[in-house]
């Protein structure tokens, strides 16, 4: 699921603006400190050296050198922490970047197979839809920017016809830079869940340093205005359950990350820490105080499957969506009050999440799954099959029998389900057919 470390816009809704800026005077106005290089200096610049630049025509050479420089300054004096070298910054214009990586998924067929079940699950990406599309629409529409571990660059993307820097998105990619230099950004998760409690640290402590040099704009620091945002609207095509899933580590991680300074008596000490001992579901991301001790159940699925019914033949058979995720399908299928803000990812009907397993199924023609979830209590895993029987019945479920719901295939969901709840523990059995639904899980 990741795509790189990369700066998401909310939802394409928030548009930067801005007009041209210049700085007052000349570059490099003082002497560097003794020993060649400190917190706050860099490549000749102080974090408060004012630069004369111009941004509504882009940047020259020169001019991007002093502002990558003193911006890397500054992220070092809000980060309390040191580079190690400097990261070559690249401007594209959004045109390009799409050109680039649209469509660049290496995954096998089998593992996009695999994927698009464990999306269909979570009411998410229909039947009608390859999840590698609806990636490429999201990310497409709404990187700002990224920063590349492996090339260890920096890229970043102007809406602008003539692309101009953004230095707030410059900072967050830099703090990025900057994690990789000292805590290695390995992105060893594998599942979903994982992965999206991963990010919540990295993109919590890039979201909260790019909130704390923002708000040292004006009051503190003179800063170059954002360059004018795009005025081309959400694409047609949006999938915002989708959106709203990945978006988790850059909505909720900023709290995860001021709680630990919190415990570290205001300073970033237990941030560093983390990096050792890495959230370890969206759980403790979206509920901070859980972090670290509350770690999920491991949750496993036996195999009954029968007839020309098996799990894929990948490396890894089986997902752990987690909270986050589950959020997001109840808040896209009309569960949650959508007067509410989105980006609060704590609900009734997903809160109390102690840990699941997703097993996609095929049989070479159609794909089903299993999907196992477990809660803190009875009530937590009832409230849960309550959402998610409704999402079935929303969408004219008709039930055969008890536990059995089957949507009508015009619906992009159109399928079988079996919704059975065992205690605080939640099982759905997904088949193409109500037959089909005991060769998949007997």
């Amino acid at each position: 699921m990741r795509r790189g470390v990369a700066t998401l816009a909310v939802a394409l809704l928030v548009v930067s603006t801005g007009c041209s800026a210049i700085g007052d005077v000349g570059f490099g106005a003082r002497d560097p400190p003794p020993g060649g290089d400190t917190i706050g200096f860099e490549d000749g610049y102080w974090y408060d050296d004012p630069l004369n630049v111009t941004t509504d025509d882009g940047l020259n050479a020169t001019e991007r050198r002093a502002v990558v420089a003193r911006t890397m300054a500054r992220v070092e004096v809000v980060r309390d922490l040191e580079f190690e070298q400097r990261v070559p910054v690249e401007v594209i214009s959004r045109q390009e970047y799409q050109s680039r990586s649209g469509g660049s998924s290496n995954s096998s067929a089998a593992y996009e197979a695999w994927n698009n079940q464990v999306w269909e699950a979570l009411l998410l990406v229909g039947e009608d839809r390859e999840v590698s599309a609806t990636f490429d629409t999201i990310f497409g529409s709404s990187v700002q920017g990224f920063y590349s571990p492996a090339r260890d660059e920096i890229v970043l993307i102007s809406d602008s016809e003539t692309p101009q820097l953004n230095t707030r998105t410059l900072a967050h990619e830099l703090m990025h830079a900057l994690q990789d230099q000292h805590f290695t950004l390995s992105g060893g998760a594998t599942t979903q869940d994982a992965q999206l409690a991963e990010d919540g640290l990295i993109e919590g402590d890039a979201n909260l340093v790019e909130e704390l040099y923002d708000r040292r704009c004006g009051a503190e620091w003179s800063c170059l205005a954002r360059p004018e945002g795009s005025q081309g609207g959400t694409p047609t095509d949006f999938n915002f359950g989708v959106f709203l899933t990945i978006f988790t580590p850059y909505s909720e991680g900023p709290a995860l990350v001021e709680e630990l300074r919190t415990r570290g008596g205001g300073d970033w000490s237990k941030v560093n820490e983390a990096y050792d001992n890495i959230p370890q579901s969206t759980e403790q991301v979206i509920h901070p105080e859980k972090y670290p001790d509350d770690v999920p159940t491991n949750v496993s699925v036996a195999d009954r499957s029968n007839g020309d019914w098996h799990r894929f033949d990948l490396d890894q058979q089986t997902d752990t969506v987690g909270e986050a995720s589950i959020y997001a399908t109840f808040w896209a299928n009309g569960q949650i009050d959508r007067s509410r803000t989105p980006y609060n990812y704590s609900h009734p009907l997903s809160a109390g999440w102690d840990g699941d397993a997703l097993v996609p199924y095929t049989n070479g023609t159609h794909g089903g799954y299993v999907w196992k979830v477990t809660f803190d209590s009875k009530e937590d895993a009832r409230e849960f099959r309550g959402g998610y029987v409704r999402a079935l019945r929303n969408r004219d479920a008709t039930v055969p029998r008890e536990n059995v719901f089957v949507v009508p295939e015009t619906d992009p969901f159109g399928d079988a389900f079996r919704v059975t709840r065992y205690g605080d523990t939640v099982v759905i059995v997904n088949a193409p057919s109500v037959a089909a639904l005991s060769r998949v899980h007997g």
